[in-house]
């Protein structure tokens, strides 16, 4: 199929993180991300990715909130993209974003707790040393 499906879902993106930002005023939606969209390679099904601010409690409203707003990003799409059919979007929280996030706190802890384990010596300066 080529990069097509990979150039609709570009396309997609980025209407609708301006669409998001700019047509949606459902205050249930807050601030939300688009990490990524994937296109199925016939183009019937978009599956876009997001991560949002807030707990388990906000990332539900969130996904309510954009549940309500579906038709209307979806004829929104229709109408700025020329496709011959409109791909049928779903909406899914990026894990990822949070996995990652969680990674790099506990890394972050490992270092500290290193850091307070060994304490700061200076290696020796090569200048100084006699040589035998």
């Amino acid at each position: 199929m080529g990069n097509r499906p990979e150039r609709v879902a570009e396309a997609i993106r980025d209407e609708l993180a301006t669409l998001l930002a700019r047509d949606v005023h459902d205050p249930g939606v807050g601030f939300i991300t688009l990490t990524t969209v994937k296109v199925a390679p016939d183009l019937q099904l978009a599956r876009v990715y997001y991560s949002s601010m807030g707990d388990e409690k906000a990332r539900h409203e969130t996904a309510k909130a954009l549940g309500r707003a579906l038709p209307f990003l979806r004829r929104q799409i229709a109408q700025r993209l020329r496709l011959r059919r409109v791909p049928e979007l779903q909406f899914f929280y990026d894990e990822s974003v949070a996995s990652h996030d969680r990674i790099e706190q506990i890394l972050q802890d490992l270092k500290a707790e290193d850091a307070e384990r060994t304490p700061d010596v200076e290696p020796p300066d090569p200048a100084n040393e006699s040589k035998d």
